[in-house]
């Protein structure tokens, strides 16, 4: 091919990309732009729930619910994008513009996490939240603006760069492309939770919500850059005009059409887009006929991307309930997301290299759609892993109190042994500085609690749906605290901890990283959070001090005694009691592995065989609509997520795991028998077809124009002769 030649057509354009190992060497620009959106567009999202929950202070439900509305506003965005590279701008100026307007909003989000611009307090808590949030939204609908506007010109755009010669380099461009995008999720998803666990900030340190997308949004312009350079490489096919207006005007006038001529006197046609041959050439009509036979496939799709992208929700929900300790690493619940752009990476030449291939030579016709169908299968089983993961969890999980019901723990801060009398259960003996193993379960709103040695008896006031402590005084008759204990697991695999002096004399408490400041005598502290692994607690009153250490696990809650009989500047590592309040994860987060190698396998043989499937069927023109109708699933798919969750409220989370799983097995048998019925075709070929008919038919246009002139012209010239005569004969 030479330099300045049009793969399409052979004919001269702007671009003067070489070829490098039989492929142009302008997608190379394109396959690094790529990566660094995706680094982009991932490590953004990967902090995005934690930013709206400990940033915004959102709850859970808000949290999850913009989240999923961004991600479906992301894979919307896709059709405004198509529509104005197939009519207006063409596929490069639209992948530039809207590349700017993304890179802004990534810039936005990052200013929007500086909590010291609205910190007047200096607290390290932002005093002007409506700031912080406006910001944010402006900026996550500019990137649900760029990254789905761009998102059915990239992939399109470097299919383009290739000739018709060179399809076998297309379908490896399509496997490295896929690769591009997990590789920059893979390091995203691995960078950006660690950035944001740094601490950062001028008057006060937090959480660096700022660093995490602020790099996201460095590699934004990094992409725009390296794009542009490339610029004079690319083939640029112009756009072909108001391509979904003149399909839409085509579709609306085919159907009111066939709707006037609705009697039996109008003879059938073959396909319902043909009464559109009134007023429409018969090339649009074709080619639309192509778009709509895939767009008809695409109707059961949705399914899989609603159970795909639930393994950044769902699934990371699940791991905080797990055990992340792998021995020579510990695994952050947010973090085992980064195992699937792994398996990825590792999947997708294994495919294409070596299971491919020999489906091939054991005779099986494993065509694109055959391994759509195998990928939904594929997801449909891991989440039957992940329900069978979460009844292992739910084994291990604390049993909370109902909104019926209340739960008591007592913790002795005597020096001596007593025993209390509980109503339902009888006495209970407890151990000088201990507390009770479990929580105890009441219906009643107050119960009577008798204690011996000496003996005493008081009233004592339960909350409904609450767990509370009661702490036992030394001295017996003084006053008896009740503690608000969590109803909850600690959030993202932490640990939360409080201490209960029992000293006489107030006591401050510290580790490097957490501050429980100072807590009276016979008081209590809040909660702190604690990351897993071994944490020392360093204890001080006055100019005496002690330290001790203890080792954590996930997502578990104690709560250390200082008894009175404590000794300050010695190490008391063997005197401070600890009660284990909610028991920590005991379920290991290497069993959702398999969960998450069967929803990969399935996204390699059904998003990797998508694209390609989608770009090789589409017509010339309507390339980027038909990818834009491909992401359009998605966004289908994260609305449906809400939907099912909303309609559905089943108790146990395993119960809608089981649910998913089935609705896209019952999906799976459709899409396989809409699948068997699917002709493949050549888009090219038929196109092609239509334009030699459409030149045949206008020479044989020429030929009878031509003739029927002659006809007219003898005509003309016997009516002047006739007419002559008449006039002479007049005049004699």
């Amino acid at each position: 091919m030479a330099d300045h030649e049009d793969p399409k057509t052979g004919k001269k354009n702007k671009g003067t990309s070489k070829e490098v190992c039989g492929y142009p060497l302008s997608i190379f620009f394109i396959v690094v732009n790529e990566f660094c959106e995706r680094f982009s567009y991932y490590g953004m999202r990967a902090v995005l729930v934690l930013y709206f929950k400990y940033f915004l202070r959102w709850d859970d439900d808000l949290a999850t619910s913009i989240y999923h509305t961004f991600v479906a506003l992301c894979y919307l965005t896709p059709i405004l994008g198509a529509i104005v590279a197939d009519s207006w701008l063409g596929k490069f100026k639209t992948i530039i513009y809207l590349s700017i307007v993304y890179a802004i909003g990534q810039v936005a989000m990052a200013v929007s996490a500086i909590h010291d611009i609205t910190d007047t307090d200096r607290d390290g808590t932002p005093n002007n939240m409506t700031f912080h949030v406006v910001l944010s939204m402006v900026g996550l609908f500019l990137i649900a603006l760029g990254t789905g506007g761009i998102k059915p010109c990239v992939a399109a755009f470097g299919g383009d760069q290739f000739g018709d010669h060179q399809e076998r380099q297309r379908r490896t461009f399509f496997s490295v492309f896929y690769l591009c995008i997990n590789g920059g999720s893979l390091l995203s998803t691995i960078i950006t939770p660690i950035l944001r666990a740094q601490n950062c900030g001028i008057y006060s340190k937090q959480k660096c919500y700022s660093l995490a997308f602020g790099v996201p949004a460095a590699l934004m312009v990094v992409a725009l850059v390296v794009f542009i350079v490339g610029s004079g490489m690319y083939y640029k096919a112009k756009p072909e005009g108001n391509i979904m207006g003149d399909v839409c005007k085509c579709i609306g006038f085919a159907i009111s059409n066939r709707y006037k001529h609705r009697s039996k006197q109008y003879p059938s046609r073959e396909h319902w887009m043909d009464w559109a041959e009134d007023k429409y050439d018969k090339l649009l009509i074709a080619q639309i006929k192509m778009v709509l036979k895939v767009l008809f496939l695409y109707i059961p799709l949705p399914m899989f991307w609603t159970l795909f992208d639930q393994k950044g929700s769902r699934w990371t929900l699940q791991a905080t309930t797990m055990d992340g300790n792998f021995g020579a690493i510990v695994i952050q619940p947010d973090q085992m997301q980064t195992v699937n752009p792994i398996l990825i990476l590792t999947l997708v030449p294994i495919m294409d290299s070596v299971i491919y291939p020999l489906i091939k030579k054991c005779g099986l016709n494993f065509t694109p759609l055959k391994r759509m169908t195998v990928g939904m299968f594929l997801a449909a089983l891991a989440f039957v892993c992940a329900a069978v993961v979460q009844i292992e969890i739910d084994k291990t999980l604390p049993v909370f109190p109902s909104n019926f019901q209340s739960q008591l723990k007592l913790l002795n801060m005597g020096n001596h042994p007593v025993t209390a009398g509980l109503p339902g259960y009888g006495q209970v003996t407890l151990q000088a500085a201990q507390a009770s193993e479990e929580y105890f379960t009441f219906e009643e709103d107050q119960i009577s609690i008798s204690v011996s040695g000496p003996e005493m008896k008081r009233n004592i006031s339960l909350i409904k749906g609450q767990r509370q402590t009661l702490l036992i005084p030394l001295t017996i008759s003084d006053e008896w605290q009740l503690t608000a204990d969590l109803t909850t697991k600690p959030e993202e695999g932490n640990n939360a901890i409080r201490f209960v002096n029992g000293m006489n004399k107030p006591v401050n408490v510290s580790t490097s990283e957490v501050v429980f400041g100072q807590i009276e005598k016979f008081h209590y502290s809040n909660y702190s959070q604690i990351r897993n692994g071994r944490a020392t607690f360093f204890l001080q009153s006055g100019q005496l001090s002690c330290a001790f250490s203890r080792d954590f696990g996930f997502g578990s809650s104690y709560t250390f005694f200082i008894p009175s009989t404590l000794s300050l500047g010695s190490n008391c590592q063997e005197s401070i009691t600890g009660a284990e309040d909610i028991k920590p994860n005991s379920v290991h987060m290497a069993l959702q592995v398999p969960q998450y190698f069967f929803i990969t396998a399935g996204e390699v043989m059904f998003s990797v065989t998508g694209l390609e499937f989608s770009y090789s069927q589409a017509p010339s023109n309507m390339k980027a609509v038909l990818q834009a109708g491909w992401l359009l699933t998605v966004a289908i798919g994260n609305f449906i997520v809400l939907i099912v969750a909303e309609v559905a409220k089943l108790p146990k989370q395993w119960t809608e795991y089981v649910l998913f799983a089935s609705l896209l097995l019952c999906v799976c048998i459709i899409f396989s028998i809409m699948a068997y019925f699917y002709t493949y075709i050549d888009p090219t070929e038929i196109e092609a077809k239509f334009r030699r008919n459409v030149g045949d038919d206008d020479d044989d246009k020429n030929d009878k124009q031509r003739k029927l002139e002659m006809e007219m012209m003898k005509r003309d010239l016997d009516r002047s002769d006739d007419e002559h005569y008449k006039g002479k004969q007049t005049k004699m």
